[in-house]
Order: C-alpha cells, then sequence, then structure tokens
C-alpha cells in the first residue's frame, strides 16, 4: 500500500463520511430488528448481505485476489497474527446491539453511547500502538477532545433516558463503541499487512457473520423463530453500508489513527442522528434541547483532537 499520507481533513472527511453511513445503518438494522422481533438475527441478515457482496467483489478484481492469496500465505507462515482477524467479531456486536437498541432509543442516544466506547478505547489503542498508525501521542488535545466526547454521552443521559428505556439497552452502545474501535484498529492493521482493504473487510465480514449465525441460532433456540423477513428493499442495506464504512475505515485508519477516526464518525453519525431523529422519531429518544447540546459538543471534541501545526 502506498506510504504518502492523506491530508488532515480529507481523511477527517472520510472519517465523518463513515459516521453518516454508520448512522443510517444504525436505523435501517434497528427498524428490521422491530420488525422481525429479534435484533441479533436482523445483525445476521445485514451482516450476510455484506458478505455476498465482498464475496463478488473479491473474486472479480484482480488486486482483491492477490490479497486474499497474500493473506492465506501470511496465515500460513504465521506473519498475519491471529488477533488481526478479530475485528468481524466486534462488527458482529455493533449490529447486533443497533438491532436490539437503535429502533427504541434512537440513533442520537445510540450514538452517543459508542462515542463513549470510542472514545476510551481509541485513547488506549492509539497509546498502545495497537494501530496501523503506530504509538499516537496522548497530546493535551486528544485528552480534551475524549473529554469533550464523554461530556455529550452525559447530556444525553441528563433527561429521563434511564427511565423510559433498560439501563442495558444503554450498556450495549457503549460496548458496542469498544469494539468499534478496535475494529478499526485490527482492519487497519491487516489491510497494511495484505495490502488490501477489501481483503481485511472481507475477514472482517466473514469473522462478524460466523459469530451471529452462532448467535442467531441460541437466540431462535431460547426466544423462538423470528417474524417474517419484511418486504422493503430499504430494510437490507444494512450490509451495503457495512462493507463501505468498513472499507473506508481500514483504508484512512492509517492516516488519521483510531481515535482521531473515532471522533471525525462520531461527527457524522451525531448530525445524521439528529436529522434521522428529528424525521423520525424513536420512544425513548431525547429530547430536542440534547440533540442539539450533543452536536456541539461533538464538533467540539473532533476541534479539540485534530493535529493542529503551529505555523
Amino acid at each position: 500500500m502506498p506510504n504518502r499520507r492523506l491530508p488532515a481533513p480529507v481523511a477527517l472527511g472520510g472519517a465523518v463520511a463513515i459516521g453518516v453511513m454508520t448512522a443510517i445503518q444504525a436505523r435501517v438494522n434497528g427498524v428490521l430488528g422491530v420488525r422481525l422481533g429479534d435484533g441479533i438475527v436482523a445483525g445476521l441478515v445485514s451482516f450476510t448481505a455484506g458478505l455476498i457482496i465482498l464475496v463478488a467483489v473479491t473474486v472479480a478484481v484482480p488486486s482483491s485476489r492477490a490479497g486474499a492469496a497474500r493473506l492465506w500465505n501470511g496465515l500460513r507462515t504465521r506473519h498475519v497474527p491471529i488477533w488481526m482477524l478479530c475485528g468481524g467479531a466486534c462488527g458482529a456486536l455493533t449490529v447486533s446491539t443497533q438491532g436490539l437498541t437503535a429502533g427504541v432509543l434512537g440513533v442520537s442516544l445510540f450514538t452517543v453511547g459508542v462515542v463513549a466506547g470510542q472514545t476510551v478505547n481509541g485513547l488506549i489503542l492509539d497509546r498502545l500502538g495497537v494501530g496501523p498508525s503506530g504509538v499516537v501521542a496522548v497530546t493535551p488535545g486528544r485528552v480534551l477532545g475524549g473529554l469533550f466526547a464523554l461530556a455529550a454521552v452525559g447530556i444525553s443521559l441528563s433527561g429521563d433516558a434511564l427511565a423510559r428505556a433498560p439501563w442495558w439497552m444503554l450498556v450495549l452502545p457503549f460496548a458496542a463503541g469498544v469494539g468499534i474501535a478496535w475494529q478499526s484498529a485490527a482492519n487497519g492493521r491487516l489491510a497494511q499487512r495484505v495490502a488490501s482493504p477489501v481483503t481485511a473487510t472481507l475477514v472482517s465480514f466473514a469473522g462478524g457473520t460466523a459469530v451471529l449465525a452462532l448467535a442467531a441460532a441460541l437466540s431462535v433456540a431460547f426466544t423462538g423463530m423470528p417474524q417474517a423477513l419484511p418486504a422493503e428493499p430499504w430494510l437490507y442495506l444494512g450490509g451495503v453500508l457495512g462493507f463501505a464504512y468498513i472499507f473506508l475505515g481500514a483504508t484512512i485508519v492509517a492516516h488519521t489513527g483510531v481515535l482521531l477516526l473515532g471522533l471525525g464518525s462520531v461527527l457524522g453519525q451525531l448530525v445524521t442522528s439528529v436529522i434521522i431523529d428529528l424525521l423520525w422519531p424513536a420512544s425513548a429518544g431525547p429530547a430536542l434541547w440534547q440533540l442539539l447540546a450533543m452536536i456541539g459538543v461533538a464538533v467540539a471534541s473532533v476541534i479539540a483532537a485534530l493535529p493542529w501545526r503551529r505555523r
């Protein structure tokens, strides 16, 4: 892969685009989970659609086939460690959480829980050098950006969200955020190792589909069969969006670091989430003043964490 570094505004724009797609996917998968009566099965449907697309792309594109061959050789020679293949499990957690909670909490409240998990784990992973950009120093701006992001979570819980939704619905988005930060780091390192973001995305979807298939089987065994699949085509766009933003994340995380990728995507998520929740409110979503305050704090978090250079 080329070593040329993208300008910070370009890389941040890609991160914001990831957030936009993630917010739309959260509502799509959330509604699909409500319609099926099983958020885990909804996640499996979403991941399976994305996996089908990726297999087709890998077969059709020569560079993707070459990346798959490098992955196979890397696994045989142990040049590719197992932990780089674990991003898919975190993706499975994310789409399951969307299906279980986003349809009830609303996309905005779901997103701020993700913000907290991404921020905390992003700082840790960057400091440990887990991501493809190596060790990233914990600067005052990055810490301030993380604190602003956590403040957005506090604002989201300042109303009566805890009274309108069970506590586990608020914990799961935080866990999903922790997983998203790890997924970004693992997929970015794998894309770097095999010189193919498509291959890294394929591995992520294959692993996530396997985890979700097992989880869905257990869910059906304990709670019964889900409702019939709905006929509306837009409810199956979650897999397409997942393919797009995981591929984009694996491509640009080496230029942003895990934390800045997370904060940029948070900005895109929150702005898009507010628009979605204003047009299509959820039963336990936040009030308007909370939506606006969360956007303001999220913008501040990204500005504070940007790698400003002195003239």
